[in-house]
């Protein structure tokens, strides 16, 4: 099964940032809930695996309070097949728990993390085809809620299994703990 930890983010959270997404035919938007940010892309994995893992969420847990939206960012920068919004991370919380789930995850499972510097982020877009000039210089001219939204807190961390298949892929949370 295809499977990832994930904070979860409070609902208003998620629904400014689904009502902030552009509405661009290059663009399939997130659904609100299906918004969330990622801590651990885990890839395929066996149920004893994701078992494993989703028994680590409660050992790792720990409050992520001093969250903030950040600016837009396409991903990856060159050719974007996604339109996030950067997480501020206040506190330096967030970097802990991601840290600490991903040495959990790679004493319990043989995880092997991202050799790039973690980049807390929340997928709003998916890109269907090129993203031009124009639909760059309007996500620039209309930056994320942030002064809207002010500081949160993640509410819980999840392992998320994706369903993938026609459409938009749809998740299942399948083990989770509070924050």
């Amino acid at each position: 099964m295809r499977v990832f930890v994930a904070a979860e983010l409070p609902r208003p959270v998620a629904e400014r940032l689904a009502a902030w997404a552009p509405r661009d035919g290059a663009l399939r938007p997130v659904a609100v809930e299906s918004l969330h940010l990622t801590l651990a892309f885990l890839g395929e994995r066996g149920a004893g695996e994701a078992a494993a893992a989703g028994a680590l969420l409660a050992e790792v847990a720990r409050p992520v309070r001093a969250l903030a939206l950040g600016g837009a960012v396409w991903l990856p920068a060159r050719r974007p097949r996604v339109l996030a919004v950067r997480i501020e991370d206040g506190d330096g919380a967030l970097a802990a728990l991601q840290g600490a789930l991903a040495a959990g995850l790679a004493r319990a499972i043989g995880f092997e993390p991202d050799r790039r510097p973690y980049l807390p982020h929340v997928t709003v877009a998916r890109v269907r085809g090129a993203v031009g000039r124009g639909l760059r210089a309007a996500v620039a001219a209309s930056p994320p809620p942030a002064r809207a939204v002010g500081t949160f807190a993640a509410t819980g961390v999840a392992l998320v299994r994706s369903h993938l298949g026609r459409g938009p892929a749809r998740y299942e949370t399948l083990e989770r703990a509070a924050l």
